[in-house]
């Protein structure tokens, strides 16, 4: 089959999924009101309520959600076919994701821009809000750990890419003074910045930088997890308008180029998949495809972790209660689209069904480096670009990409501590830097806590990491379902997805514990055991909650 038949089916139908769906959900469901105060007015401080420009905040939004995630986990799935990928991400991304991500936005505007764990204490009990944070404060480590590995591995096989990575912090900033405190508008900024970016990639492809082989007693690994947190740490107190915003704005913008530049080259390329469309001769030790398929693919179809970033950081800017359809519906339509590039990339973008067989020797073989291999492939054909500056490109644009997620994910676990310092009434946690420093400290013991010394096993956490995730969706989900039947609204839009993710993403999670203790990897038998448990309370707690909400309503 030619990959054009994926491009016009895939994104045609995210496009009327946005135009009818979204538009029904927001009109009938969460019923947004133009005129409604959003917490970025009522609550502004100009360091994180500040109400943003749709477009600036839809770029923020857009790039902490994507991260390297709808790319690594599409990019390893294609293992079972490139059909069961591909019916998951574009089904997904409408029905599950869209409404998820809409819909945690909505419920967090609506609650003075309260994140979900915390909202969950309003919604169904105070008990469970303190069950839910923990959930999410683990599901953070696991997130900021496994990309940080990713960024460093990265950073390590394409020392051409360090140097635009970098500029591109320097880029953001410059853009965030000029409109926000010179006042100058959106255009040229965005002009310049991107033409800037791009000039810095060729800069970089002429000028490979590397980190030292040993520093310290450090590897390659473990200097660049130092670094990154480091700076992850700094990035998170700083004001959103300074550094996260326009980072991520700037980001989206060349994710959207990104994505131009990939879909062009396979419609001027016309490349054919080679990959097969179901993988009835997967290598030994290939899991089952369900429920795997729905946690390996989480980022891309849905994600929990979009719901801290809704809930967190992107209630906190919305300047109009209906600009939340743009950002969150449209945030996680485009998120499926490079999940959807990536399938293509993985299953296209080789020469053969014996090089796509080559790499995809064993499971989790493919990831970012399948989708650089083959998607610089399909540049290389579509564009005439060399090979090497395309893979270039697609590593920053992956990279950055993770590094807007570490910002955001290590800025909301600031948020949780600061939040139980509050609640428990510990003044020290409520510090900025203080809970910083904790967040960052709990990140580095788990990446090399799983990974050794050089942090190169990371990527141990990534099963985790999915099956933690979805949970978190499902959990989400159903808060979002009782605070609908509270107000008398049909719920049965986010409690079909819930259900089901929430099947697969236990099962899987079952699953993943006894894997984990047969390896005797203990401390993720730990983390998965404390998440199962307080998952299956939360739930427990939440569904007492609906179940009473219905017997009101009834009465």
């Amino acid at each position: 089959m030619n990959a054009i038949v994926l491009v016009i089916i895939g994104l045609g139908a995210m496009t009327l999924g946005y135009r009818f769906y979204s538009k029904f959900i927001a009109e009938k469901i969460y019923r947004l009101d133009p005129h409604f105060e959003t917490p970025a007015h009522a609550m502004r401080d100009d360091v994180d309520y500040v109400p943003t420009h749709r477009f600036v905040l839809w770029g923020h939004h857009f790039t902490a959600v994507a991260g390297a995630a709808p790319i690594v986990g599409p990019a390893v799935a294609i293992i079972w076919g490139w059909v069961p990928a591909f019916l998951w991400v574009v089904l997904g991304t409408i029905f599950f994701s869209g409404v998820h991500d809409f819909g945690s936005i909505w419920a967090s505007v609506r609650n003075k821009a309260r994140s979900i764990g915390a909202l969950t204490g309003d919604v169904v009990s105070q008990r469970s809000r303190t069950i839910f944070m923990i959930v999410i404060f683990l599901l953070l480590l696991l997130v900021n750990a496994v990309f940080a590995v990713i960024m460093a591995g990265e950073l390590m096989d394409t020392p051409s890419s360090v140097i635009p990575v970098w500029s591109a912090i320097a880029v953001a900033m410059v853009i965030g003074v000029l409109i926000y405190k010179m006042k100058v508008g959106i255009l040229w900024p965005t002009v310049a910045g991107t033409i800037v970016l791009y000039a810095v990639i060729y800069l970089g492809d002429q000028i490979p930088l590397s980190v030292p082989d040993q520093l310290l007693g450090l590897g390659p690994g473990a200097q660049w997890i130092l670094i990154l947190f480091a700076y992850a740490g700094i990035a998170s107190m700083l004001p959103v308008w300074l550094l996260l915003q326009p980072r991520d704005y700037i980001n989206g913008i060349q994710l959207i180029i990104g994505l131009a530049l990939l879909f062009g080259a396979v419609l001027l390329a016309s490349p054919t998949i080679v990959a097969p469309a179901f993988n009835t001769n997967v290598p030994a030790g290939t899991p089952s495809l369900v429920p795997l398929l729905f946690v390996t693919i989480a980022c891309g179809a849905i994600s929990g972790f979009h719901g801290l970033v809704g809930s967190g950081t992107t209630s906190k800017q919305l300047n109009k209660e209906p600009d939340a359809r743009f950002v969150g519906f449209l945030g996680s339509m485009g998120e499926g689209s490079l999940a959807l590039v990536t399938i293509i990339a993985v299953s296209a973008g080789f020469a053969s069904l014996t090089d796509w067989e080559a790499v995809y020797s064993s499971f989790g073989q493919g990831g970012l480096g399948a989708f650089k291999q083959g998607g610089a492939n399909i540049l290389s054909n579509g564009f005439g670009l060399p090979v090497a500056f395309s893979e270039t490109l697609l590593t920053v644009m992956a990279v950055l990409f993770a590094g807007t997620t570490m910002d955001a994910g290590v800025r909301l676990q600031r948020y949780i501590v600061q939040e139980w310092g509050t609640i428990y009434r510990i003044p020290m946690l409520t510090n900025n830097f203080t809970a910083t420093i904790l967040a960052v400290g709990a990140c580095l013991i788990l990446a090399f806590g799983a990974g050794g010394a050089d942090g190169s096993g990371g990527m141990l956490l990534w099963p985790l990491f999915g099956t933690s995730n979805q949970l978190l969706a499902g959990l989400t989900l159903l808060v979002i379902s009782v605070m609908l039947v509270k107000l008398g609204r049909p719920s049965r839009y986010t409690l079909v997805p819930m259900i089901f993710v929430t099947a697969m993403a236990f099962l899987s999670a079952l699953l993943q514990l006894r894997d984990l203790y047969t390896t005797g990897q203990y401390v993720l038998v730990f983390i998965d055991v404390v998440i199962i448990i307080a998952a299956v309370m939360v739930m427990l707690e939440a569904a007492s909650a609906l179940m009473s909400a219905r017997r009101v309503k009834a009465s």
